[in-house]
């Protein structure tokens, strides 16, 4: 037989397309022509699968060799389809039967010497191939990840030999098992930090609805920190999600990083990163920091030392949960449904508000400062939160420590998150149109109370709905079944809360 078809997986995104390698031999000067949009790695797969024929003893056969990537309009990228060709040559010249390569599906690039080399973005690919009801034969080193996936039949191999001996019955490997968990590293406790109640409070109230939030205050306040230990009182995975976030670690090559598969993701790039790695992109396009904070929490510390035109491009990715990455061949699609959390001082020196040091910035200078984060951006933040000095009680080494530890605000987080499931299907932060006037349903004096505070203080239409999902989560955090007057007011707080409520240029915390 001269010709062969074998099925192997392409990465577009966080998706793994099927892609049919098909091989035909025909007369001719010995030649070999790969076509289907193949990118220069691929190209250069002829010579892998060439020497590693010869060297695992096969016949490489003289003959003009054609061999067709499809579907012919997607872009077909990386060493991925070395295994899927070698076995169609092998098939097609005979030295393989074509019948024996049915049911399976290969993956995997090819060394000179016939050994199977890890590729990227094979969790998708496993994912994608028992949806179809087939097993994939996949290197070794990719096995434990690619077997996470419940019910996968998953085959790792290290040679070409031994997969030719096993799609042969000669010899057959073993599915692979998936390793078990790591023990996941314990997460900054909420109850180190001191004080603060009402930044805690915050804190789990965005926990609960998923919402965006704002933390301002001088240096040492305890922002960072803060931050840090939000992961620790988020609930944990859904299957659904488990496969979102695994599936992109996959393709961006983090599957072997501690913990990539037990917890939610929590980012945190420097603001001197470019724009390309914060919502993804390049020549190549690789997921950016939002994608890689999909399900969970991506934290931009001193935001105003962002630069402006990388903020504004998180706009569109919250709102719409996704970021669409256009090239000249290609368009990418990547999910970005991430909670924000970011901080920032209240001036350039720091300590404008602070009320234990005096403030420098003139105030130009706050407000050069302050025009950094657009009126569009903070408007995405649902919660505001001053962040002041501890007290000095606090900062004595034997003032008692009675905190509220993160595991009891965990469980305070996740018994609301479930009400949420019940009732709406979704967490608060994702509540729109009738389905959140269903959830908060407010009376005549709430709705009195809500439209003075939009006159009053000019919010949007986007900023009364964002008020009105805060307030759901007060509530559902508080175990109560309708939002009140009390739930709406405390949401309105955090809505209308002041980055400094100090003039610039001033001395506080000293008198005349």
């Amino acid at each position: 037989m001269s010709y062969a078809t074998v099925i192997t997986r392409a990465q577009t995104g966080i998706d793994a397309p099927a892609v049919r390698a098909e091989v035909h031999l025909s007369g001719g000067l010995p030649r070999i022509t790969i076509v289907g949009l193949p990118e220069t790695a691929v190209r250069e797969s002829r010579e892998r699968v060439r020497s590693a024929l010869i060297n695992a003893n096969f016949d490489f056969p003289q003959a003009r060799l054609t061999i067709n990537l499809a579907p012919a309009d997607l872009p077909k990228e990386g060493g991925r389809f070395d295994l899927a060709i070698a076995l169609g040559v092998l098939a097609a010249s005979g030295q393989l039967d074509p019948q024996s390569l049915a049911g399976f599906e290969f993956l995997g690039e090819l060394g000179l010497d016939g050994e199977l080399r890890p590729v990227t973005g094979c969790l998708p690919a496993a994912l994608a191939c028992h949806q179809s009801g087939r097993t994939l034969v996949l290197p070794a080193a990719n096995a434990p990840e690619a077997a996470r996936i419940p019910g996968a039949a998953v085959i790792p191999a290290r040679h070409l030999l031994a997969v030719c001996a096993h799609v042969g019955g000669q010899a057959l490997i073993n599915p692979a098992r998936p390793a078990p968990e790591p023990p996941a590293a314990p997460a900054p406790d909420l109850c180190e930090v001191r004080g603060q109640a009402h930044a805690k409070r915050a804190l789990a109230i965005a926990a609960t609805g998923g919402h965006n939030l704002l933390f301002s205050g001088p240096p040492g306040t305890g922002k960072t920190m803060l931050a840090m230990r939000l992961p620790g009182i988020l609930p944990p995975l859904g299957i659904t999600e488990w496969l979102a976030v695994a599936a992109i670690r996959s393709v961006a090559g983090l599957a072997d990083a501690p913990g990539a598969f037990n917890a939610r993701p929590f980012r945190a790039p420097h603001h001197a990163a470019s724009g390309a790695a914060l919502v993804g992109g390049g020549g190549n396009p690789r997921p950016g920091e939002i994608t890689l904070a999909h399900h969970g929490v991506l934290f931009l510390d001193e935001l105003p030392e962002w630069p402006r035109r990388h903020l504004e491009l998180l706009r569109e990715p919250l709102e719409s949960g996704e970021i669409l990455v256009a090239r000249a061949l290609r368009r990418t699609r990547y999910p970005a449904r991430f909670q924000l959390l970011a901080a920032m001082n209240p001036c350039p020196c720091g300590y404008l508000g602070s009320g234990f040091r005096h403030c420098r910035c003139t105030p130009d200078q706050v407000q050069r400062y302050r025009d950094r984060i657009s009126g569009p951006l903070l408007d995405r933040f649902d919660m505001r939160v001053e962040v002041s000095r501890p007290g000095p009680a606090l900062l004595e080494p034997e003032a008692p420590a009675q905190e509220l530890g993160s595991a009891a605000v965990r469980e305070a987080v996740c018994a609301a998150r479930a009400l949420q499931m019940t009732r709406q299907g979704c967490n608060n932060a994702m509540l729109a149109g009738e389905a959140l006037e269903r959830a908060v349903a407010l009376g005549d004096a709430d709705r009195s109370l809500l439209a003075q505070a939009t006159e009053r203080w000019g919010l949007s239409a986007r900023a009364c709905h964002r008020v009105m999902r805060v307030a759901r989560s007060i509530a559902d955090l508080d175990n109560k079944e309708s939002v009140g007057s009390a739930e709406l007011s405390e949401a309105l707080g955090y809505r209308l809360a002041e980055i400094a409520t100090a003039p610039a240029g001033t001395v506080l915390g000293q008198r005349d």
